[in-house]
């Protein structure tokens, strides 16, 4: 018999996201009888979200009609103003909008802060009177004896570090759902699981990631131009045969956002996402726009960049997956909000017909198709092989056949090529020995920073005496294997410092040090080790970053 209480719901949904909150609403608009929960490991809602962001308003406007005279703070600057720029060292290039696809217009789009977003829909449903669980991570999958998914556990605390149960020890709830709902975001570490228990992505390309590092700025207001939005690609990642690019957005209150993404496919392993963030914030065009100002908040989170060849079956047994658990990320417009909350939307439509037919635990075929038949789909194909040709082809040569790609498909509904294949981001690392190491500049602590004060501007925290989250399959592998021949690329790709190599003074013995307090739940790590060793689990509820406006 289970130690743990546990409240029955309808429909329990795990994140609360864009896409889970979305899922939330439309169910309570469609059925108000419904009993409806989210689970949100952050300690507060939009704590752990961080986007660009720039948000294409459809899905908004199909839930919520009227958000922009309710209050809604992404209302607050639409877009007015567009720029592309391809970067080299101390130059710039615009790149004419013109020669781009429709769609990839921001015309009628809004820049603010998602997370505020998030708080805003979370006023929205708890208004519908959804409950809404924040501090409440959940760490295990419930089945029953067929296999299929009944809700989950959430709210174990009180474990230390040696596994014991502490005096505050508490085992958890058993959330139970008719149908549950994993919004996880990208990387979940559920979502992980589900894909290999019902071998979900058996007939999808793998997904792949990109590393997002992000910082606000309050700028000196004569530098401010509310509504515009500037993308860069080349400089600094064409030096390192990566690819990725840059985003500046001039948002509310004299504040911009501005971040950097690189794609995690890279294949030497001495690049540094972090330094390369700091590097193209020195670009003349970047600095000059940041000087006089000051910074005031730091993230970092993945990103599904696979498209719709990476998405995997979205139903099985009693549950589905939405938003970027299943990878709706329109990479070429840096988009994805849109998206997921459209999936939340079509899933909440499939779980409340099933309720009210009285269909429990089975398997929402039609979400699948649903979504399969949706714009959804007819945006991600347009730009199906974006990705995969600057991956292949490098940024230069890359675009001009992602952008030919592209209009072919808008014009004619057929591309240069077929849907292209790639694989795993793990799997791209390449051994040291074949790469130099790349010296990037020092911080000069104005415009470019170190890595462990930037962390503490992303207000992450996690109590200490807890099992560390970030699990080594292989106790042995960082000093027999990654270390020595892919020279150490944790220490790296991490953008929190989780990760460190420490030599003994004494005896010159090396240990393999996890850093897990500084863990902003990124979960590059998860990704990109090369021997796919490291695995991120849920730390305690309400650990880990607490952004504020990100």
């Amino acid at each position: 018999m289970s130690e743990r209480e546990s409240m029955p719901f309808d429909v329990v949904i795990v994140g609360g996201g864009p896409a889970g909150l979305s899922t939330a609403i439309r169910l309570k608009q469609i059925d108000p009888e419904l009993a409806v929960c989210v689970l949100e490991k952050g300690s507060e809602i939009g704590a752990h979200i961080l986007s660009g962001a720039v948000v294409d308003p459809r899905a908004l406007d199909e839930l919520l009609p009227t958000w922009r005279e309710d209050g809604c703070p992404m209302a607050e600057v639409p877009v007015t103003d567009n720029w592309h720029w391809h970067l080299t060292k101390g130059k710039k290039m615009s790149m004419p909008h013109i020669i781009m696809p429709p769609f990839m217009s921001n015309d009628g789009n809004y820049t603010g802060s998602l997370g505020n977003l998030c708080r805003w829909l979370a006023e929205q449903a708890e208004a519908l009177e959804v409950e809404i669980f924040p501090g409440f991570s959940a760490s295990e999958i419930l089945y029953d004896e067929k296999g299929a998914v009944t809700g989950v556990v959430a709210g174990v605390m009180g474990i230390g570090r040696d596994g014991e149960k502490k005096p505050d020890y508490e085992p958890g709830m058993e959330l139970l759902g008719k149908y549950t709902v994993f919004c996880e975001g990208a990387r979940g570490h559920l979502t992980k699981r589900l894909k290999a228990k019902y071998d979900l992505e058996a007939d999808c390309q793998p997904q792949i990631y990109g590393i997002g590092l992000k910082e606000i700025w309050d700028i000196a207001p004569d530098k401010h131009v509310p509504g515009r939005v500037i993308h860069t690609q080349g400089w600094p990642l064409s030096e390192s045969d990566s690819w990725g690019g840059g985003f500046l957005y001039h948002q509310a209150n004299n504040q911009v956002a501005l971040g950097f993404v690189t794609a995690l496919d890279y294949k030497n392993p001495y690049v540094f996402p972090f330094e390369e963030f700091q590097r193209w914030k020195q670009h003349p065009d970047i600095r000059a726009i940041l000087e006089g100002g000051k910074r005031v908040s730091y993230g970092a989170r993945v990103i599904n960049e696979g498209g719709w060849q990476s998405v995997p079956k979205l139903a099985f047994p009693g549950g589905v997956l939405a938003g970027c658990s299943a990878g709706f990320v329109n990479v070429p417009r840096i988009k994805g909000s849109h998206t997921a909350m459209k999936s939340g939307m079509l899933a909440a439509e499939a779980i409340a017909a099933a309720v009210k037919a009285g269909r429990e635990q089975n398997s929402l075929d039609e979400y699948d198709a649903a979504v399969r038949d949706s714009w959804i789909a007819t945006e991600l194909k347009l730009v199906q092989n974006a990705e995969p040709m600057v991956a292949k082809w490098g940024g230069e040569m890359g675009t001009v056949l992602a952008g030919a790609d592209m209009w072919l498909r808008t014009l004619f509904g057929f591309g240069l090529a077929k849907p292209m294949k790639h694989h795993r981001d793990s799997e791209a690392t390449g051994r040291a020995d074949l790469y130099r190491p790349i010296a990037y500049p020092k911080p000069d602590g104005v415009i470019s920073f170190d890595r462990l004060t930037s962390v503490s501007y992303s207000f992450t925290n996690h109590e200490e005496d807890q099992p560390v989250h970030l699990v080594l399959k292989d106790p042995d592998y960082p000093l027999r294997t990654e270390l020595p021949v892919f020279g150490g690329p944790s220490t790296r790709y991490c953008p929190a410092g989780v990760y460190e190599y420490v030599r003994n003074e004494d005896t010159g013995a090396m240990r393999f040090q996890i850093n897990s307090q500084n863990c902003v739940h990124c979960k590059t790590c998860d990704i990109k080790d090369p021997g796919q060793q490291i695995e991120w689990t849920a730390p305690e509820g309400g650990g880990g970053p607490n952004y504020p406006n990100m």
